[in-house]
C-alpha cells in the first residue's frame, strides 16, 4: 500500500477550498447540536464549522491530523488536537461525533468507526458527510491516465475512500449503530480558483508518486484532460463531487451491549 500522505497547509486550503466548510452547513442541521452537549469534530480542519457548533452552547473538541489546521482551529478558540482519526483514544466522552469532508481521507473505515463508537456515550449520535461512490470520478480517471503513461500503477496511490451508501450503512451497523439515513448526493461544485489549485491542494499523494521534477508537467497534463469535461466556455471549473451524508445513533457498544434506558 502507498505510504504517501496528504499534506495540508491552512493558507493554501483557505485559498483553494473555502467552499468545503460552506457546503457542510446542511450537515450541521442534521447534527442538531444542543446546548450543554459535548461534541467531537472529527477532521475539524481549520475549525470553521467547529465554531458554528460551539455557538449553539456546545463544548467542542476538534481533532485533525494536520498541525497547520489544528493551529488555525486553536486560533479560533477551539480545543483542537493533532490526532489520527483511525486511532481515536476517547472513551464514552461525547454526546455526538460530527465529521465533514474528512472521512474519505481515512482508508481504515473500520478503525474509524470502532474509535467513534468508543468515543460516544451510549445512544450518542454520529453525523457527517464525505466523498461517496463516484466522487471526483473524472479527476481519478485523468490522474490515473497521467500516471499510467509514466509507468506507474495508479491503484497503489489512490488514497481516497469513497463507499456506496449501502456499503457504509452496513459498516455502521456492524459497529453497533442504528442508521437513520445514508444517501449519495451529486453536488457539482464550482471551484474558487482553478483545477491546478484543486490538484495542488488535494492530489498530493498521487502526484508524489512521480519524481518532483515531473510533477508540475503531470499536473498540467491532467488539467488539460479535465478541461474537456469540467471547464466551461468561460474557463470556469466545476469539480464532479458526489457526497455521502449520513446520520446514525449508537445502539450498542463495541462489546455488543445495548445502551441503558
Amino acid at each position: 500500500m502507498n505510504e504517501a500522505k496528504q499534506h495540508w497547509d491552512a493558507d493554501i486550503y483557505c485559498r483553494h477550498a473555502d467552499f468545503v466548510p460552506a457546503l457542510g452547513r446542511p450537515v450541521l442541521d442534521l447534527l442538531g447540536p444542543r446546548a450543554g452537549e459535548r461534541i467531537l469534530d472529527l477532521g475539524c480542519g481549520d475549525g470553521t464549522l467547529s465554531v458554528e457548533i460551539a455557538a449553539a452552547g456546545v463544548t467542542v473538541v476538534g481533532v485533525d491530523s494536520a498541525p497547520s489546521m489544528v493551529e488555525r482551529a486553536r486560533s479560533r478558540g477551539i480545543d483542537a488536537h493533532v490526532a489520527d482519526g483511525q486511532r481515536l483514544g476517547f472513551e464514552s466522552e461525547f454526546d455526538a461525533v460530527f465529521s465533514n469532508a474528512a472521512l474519505h481521507w481515512m482508508r481504515d473505515a473500520d478503525a474509524v468507526l470502532a474509535g467513534v463508537a468508543r468515543a460516544l456515550k451510549p445512544g450518542g449520535r454520529f453525523v457527517g458527510e464525505f466523498g461517496g461512490h463516484g466522487n471526483v470520478a473524472a479527476v481519478k480517471v485523468a490522474l490515473s491516465a497521467v500516471l499510467q503513461r509514466r509507468g506507474i500503477d495508479p491503484r497503489a496511490h489512490l488514497v481516497w475512500y469513497f463507499p456506496t451508501a449501502e456499503a457504509y450503512r452496513e459498516r455502521l451497523e456492524a459497529h453497533g449503530f442504528a442508521v437513520s439515513t445514508t444517501e449519495l448526493i451529486p453536488r457539482p461544485t464550482p471551484l474558487p480558483t482553478d483545477m491546478s489549485g484543486w490538484l495542488d491542494t488535494f492530489a498530493g499523494p498521487l502526484l508524489s508518486a512521480l519524481p518532483e521534477a515531473e510533477r508540475a508537467a503531470a499536473r498540467d497534463e491532467a488539467v488539460a484532460l479535465l478541461a474537456l469535461a469540467l471547464r466551461d466556455d468561460r474557463s470556469r471549473w466545476t469539480a464532479d463531487y458526489v457526497r455521502l451524508r449520513f446520520a446514525a445513533r449508537l445502539s450498542r457498544d463495541e462489546r455488543g451491549a445495548a445502551p441503558a434506558d
